[in-house]
């Protein structure tokens, strides 16, 4: 798809000098990385350093939120202009750049031209002598439009889970280069952007007897307990190339599961881990949520953890993006067989706030951002659920309530153009729900598509809840549990929406950009 409608651009040809800063670090590449690397201590002789790259995210069609971090206290200086070569460049001055963040921080950029690319450099200036510069990193991303225009965005999650870390002889994060030439207008990540409850060991031997070697840090030898372990796991991804090259040039919005804190953590949970010597699960998410805080841009999310990840981002008259949270307000894991849960996998209020959003949108398509899938029945031991199914095809029962409560609003507003967009399973499929096949049938149909992992394990395939009649014409998944990303691909999502008909198209691709599936929606129709 052209990226030239309405005044669009075609990007690769603009980043040929921001990938080459992006790739200027003084981290190890992974061409080139032992298989131990630690994160380099922090120094206060010479100049500030932005060696861990930059990031932009929540981009809108006049804002947007540059990340970086420095090896010492620093103050953040942005610079912004239309081209590479800075000229009539304009300033942002951002924050002090300390440990009470892990030297990291974000400026926020505001009154941007809408549907222009947008160059952008950081600058780290010493605190006491502000003329004291260190070598700028550089970055560009595309507002959202004003008016319809071709739209391009990928999605997917789960980042280094199972032990598979960043494995120099294989590339790397290679799936982020893959990514990248895609050129999206932003990148959706569905949530897992760390194991925290996952080590990464230095080698794991597969089944047919290579080695699997990993990059290493001191922090990922362990689960993450502390405030400092949690915010190594996050610089853990950052040591890929790839990854840095990716976050200079594409825009994010991130979201959160359960990996950032422990496997399946639900409020008010006590751990039954014997890794952990802090068994409060909420203790530990408060302490993942501040340090997902500092490493992302969310601009509804303070480094401190005030705030919320649950969002709107408004993208042109085409797309809403509605990010949700459905790990932070839950009710406890159970066998899910509740006649009332007021609760359930989103909280009462975040539910008000969906419904209310969704009521407000004019845009043609209603992205959900689900960090877990609705239809697929994701088990938590031996009787309890994870997700939002629980294995019973019947009527709506415990976390399923709230979710027929939000579908009946959907139809009866008569609120067009939605679709799911998750991960979390270790596999890609897509499902259709329709009423006619379904016991509760108070809805329009709609469809869920599922990617992921980006460098995790493989798994298979688990069944399908009949509450919500899901149908599901493809899917690609493992025959057993935790096959590396050397024996198989990992994936990502894409979706097009054509600036002049308003099509939605999404693609289900594979490592190497292999197409698997391809789904085309009309606007405003219906029971498609």
């Amino acid at each position: 798809m052209g990226q030239g409608s309405g005044g669009g651009f075609g990007r690769r040809s603009l980043l040929q000098g921001a990938a080459a800063g992006s790739a200027a670090m003084a981290l190890p590449t992974v061409a080139a990385a032992a298989p131990a690397a630690a994160a380099p201590a922090l120094v206060h002789g010479g100049r500030p350093r932005a060696s861990w790259g930059v990031q932009a995210g929540d981009v809108t069609a006049s804002s947007g939120l540059v990340w970086a971090r420095s090896d010492r206290p620093a103050r953040m200086v942005v610079q912004t202009a239309a081209t590479e070569s800075f000229r009539n460049a304009r300033t942002w001055h951002g924050p002090l750049l300390g440990p009470g963040t892990d030297f990291t921080g974000v400026t926020a950029l505001h009154g941007l031209p809408a549907g222009e690319q947008i160059h952008y450099r950081v600058l780290l200036a010493d605190p006491d002598h502000p003329e004291r510069t260190g070598e700028p990193v550089a970055g560009t991303f595309r507002t959202a439009p004003e008016r319809r225009r071709d739209t391009r965005f990928l999605w997917s999650g789960d980042l280094a889970g199972q032990g598979w870390g960043i494995n120099p002889e294989r590339g790397g994060y290679r799936i982020y280069e893959d990514m990248r030439r895609r050129d999206p207008d932003f990148f959706l990540c569905s949530g897992d952007n760390i194991y925290a409850d996952n080590p990464i060991p230095e080698r794991v031997t597969l089944p047919d007897g290579r080695i699997w070697r990993n990059v290493t840090t001191e922090e990922k030898s362990k689960v993450a307990e502390t405030l400092a372990e949690f915010r190594a796991a996050f610089r853990y991804n950052l040591l890929d190339e790839n990854l840095r090259r990716f976050n200079s040039q594409v825009p994010a919005i991130i979201q959160w599961d359960d990996h950032e804190v422990h496997n399946n953590w639900y409020p008010g949970q006590l751990l039954d881990d014997d890794r952990y010597r802090v068994k409060d699960a909420d203790v530990l998410s408060a302490r993942a949520l501040r340090a997902f805080g500092e490493y992302f841009p969310v601009r509804t999310l303070r480094p401190d953890a005030r705030g919320r990840v649950y969002r709107v981002l408004r993208h042109g008259p085409l797309l809403d993006v509605f990010v949700l949270d459905m790990r932070r307000y839950r009710d406890a894991n159970s066998p899910g067989r509740q006649t009332d849960d007021p609760q359930g996998i989103l909280g009462a209020g975040q539910l008000r706030w969906l419904k209310r959003e969704l009521s407000r949108s004019r845009a043609v398509w209603k992205v959900i951002a689900a960090d877990m899938p609705l239809g697929l029945v994701v088990t938590d031991g031996p009787v309890n659920f994870e997700a939002v199914a629980q294995g019973d095809p019947g009527a709506p029962l415990g976390r399923e309530l709230q979710i027929a409560e939000l579908l009946r609003h959907i139809k009866h507003r008569r609120i067009t153009g939605t679709l799911w967009l998750t991960a979390d399973v270790h596999y890609t499929s897509a499902q259709h729900y329709a009423p006619e096949r379904a016991a509760f049938k108070d809805f329009e149909p709609f469809w869920e598509f599922v990617s992921g992992p980006l460098s995790a394990g493989g798994f298979p395939a688990v069944k399908l809840d009949g509450t919500f009649g899901p149908e599901q014409p493809f899917i690609k998944a493992p025959e057993r549990a935790n096959v590396s990303p050397a024996e198989s691909p990992q994936y990502f999502g894409e979706v097009d929406i054509d600036g002049g008909s308003g099509e939605l198209t999404v693609r289900l691709r594979q490592e190497g950009g292999e197409v698997l599936f391809t789904k085309t929606l009309q606007p405003g129709r219906v029971g498609q």
